[in-house]
Order: C-alpha cells, then sequence, then structure tokens
C-alpha cells in the first residue's frame, strides 16, 4: 500500500488514549486471547517479507508484567524496530529507556498542542526514532478538521530536533494528510484504517480495500 512505517497495537484492557474505534479492536483481540508474545510471534513471522520499519503501539502494563528486558530483547530478535507507549513517560521510563538504547529498540516520545517549552527540549533530547506529535487534546480517533495552531507547533518543535516529527491522533482523510505533510515529516494514521479493516471484515478483498484506502491517502 506504500506506507513507510507500520505501527502494530497490543492489545490492553484499558487503552486510555485510545478512542472507541480502536478500543472496540483492541477487546475483540483480547476475547480471540491475542496476547503481546502473540503480537511478537506475528512480526517474527512477517518480518522476512517487510522491509519497512515495524513498531509496536503498547501500554505499559503488558511489558511490565512481561519483563522490561526480556521485552526488549525478544522484540529486537523478533524484528521490533521502536515501541511507543503513551502512559510511559520518559521521566518515568528512565530505565526502560536505558535497556532499549542498549538494545537498539526505538523509544517513540509523545509531545501535543499542551506540551511547554521546557517539555519539547527534553523530549526532543530523549526521543529516538521520531517524535509523535499529538495533533489535539483527546483520545485517537477520525476528526473533521485540524487544530488551526498545528502548523506554528511543529515549527517551534523542529528549532530543537533534526529527529523526524510526525502528526497522528484524529488524521483520517487525504486533504488531511496533505495538509500535514506541508509541515510534518510523517503523517499517522491508525483509527481510519482500522474502521476500514472492519467495514470490510469478511470480504475476500479485504486487504484489497485496505490497502486501496491507504493508498488514497497518499495520492
Amino acid at each position: 500500500a506504500g506506507v513507510d512505517i507500520v505501527e502494530l497495537g497490543v492489545p490492553f484492557s484499558d487503552p486510555l488514549a485510545d478512542g472507541p474505534i480502536i478500543q472496540e479492536a483492541s477487546l475483540a483481540a483480547l476475547k480471540n486471547k491475542v496476547h503481546l508474545i502473540d503480537i511478537l510471534n506475528l512480526v517474527k513471522k512477517v518480518r522476512p517479507r517487510v522491509n519497512i520499519p515495524i513498531c509496536l503501539m503498547t501500554y505499559y502494563n503488558p511489558i511490565f508484567c512481561f519483563d522490561e528486558k526480556k521485552f526488549v530483547q525478544l522484540g529486537v530478535r523478533c524484528g521490533v524496530d521502536g515501541v511507543i507507549i503513551p502512559d510511559l513517560p520518559p521521566e518515568e521510563g528512565r530505565a526502560f529507556l536505558k535497556i532499549a538504547k542498549v538494545e537498539g529498540l526505538d523509544v517513540i516520545c509523545f509531545l501535543s498542542p499542551t506540551s511547554t517549552l521546557k517539555r519539547i527540549k527534553f523530549i526532543s533530547k530523549v526521543a529516538t526514532g521520531f517524535i509523535y506529535y499529538v495533533s489535539l487534546t483527546g483520545v485517537t480517533g477520525p476528526r473533521k478538521g485540524l487544530s488551526k495552531d498545528l502548523k506554528k507547533n511543529i515549527k517551534l518543535i523542529k528549532k530543537f530536533t533534526r529527529k523526524p516529527v510526525c502528526v497522528g491522533f484524529g488524521v483520517s482523510d487525504r486533504r488531511q494528510v496533505k495538509d500535514i505533510k506541508k509541515i510534518a515529516d510523517g503523517v499517522i494514521v491508525g483509527s481510519a484504517i482500522v474502521r476500514k479493516i472492519k467495514d470490510s471484515s469478511g470480504a475476500p478483498d479485504l486487504v484489497k480495500r485496505v490497502a486501496e484506502f491507504v493508498k488514497s491517502l497518499k495520492s
């Protein structure tokens, strides 16, 4: 479909940063007994055929229960390139960041419209891979428009880092993607793709439908 990075979600019972679309998908996965180890095994299975980075989107509890060091080491061996953990602020995850750095796993950190200048400087320093800019306050899910301060905020962040700044949360259509591409290094689309998968569930050409939708976002 032409994506540059795959973000693969790990099901969790209390996904605080996610809206109803991803919450529903996460619950369905848990009901089918899909857990962290299954996601790691999936990455290992597809890695030989996927030559772009794969990042896991997970909450900290599954990692804590699995064991931080074991998770990082096994993740890297399976082919995981990075991890996004919405509920682990880097100030509280220094030990995890250290393990990840040693093992070569990128830890994607967040900035948002409410981030202070002090925090922008801090995240710019500790983040690896890229910086995930949350385009709005609230949870994931499609929105009709983008924040009017988006351009100004991205410009400010770029004063303090050369790392790619990618924008996510609320991005759902081609117009939004086109507008974000003008000011940021990448665009993150999650809920809209998950919704497309759900709407195409059971269709023999599900993969084709989802691929065409993703291609339409980039065109």
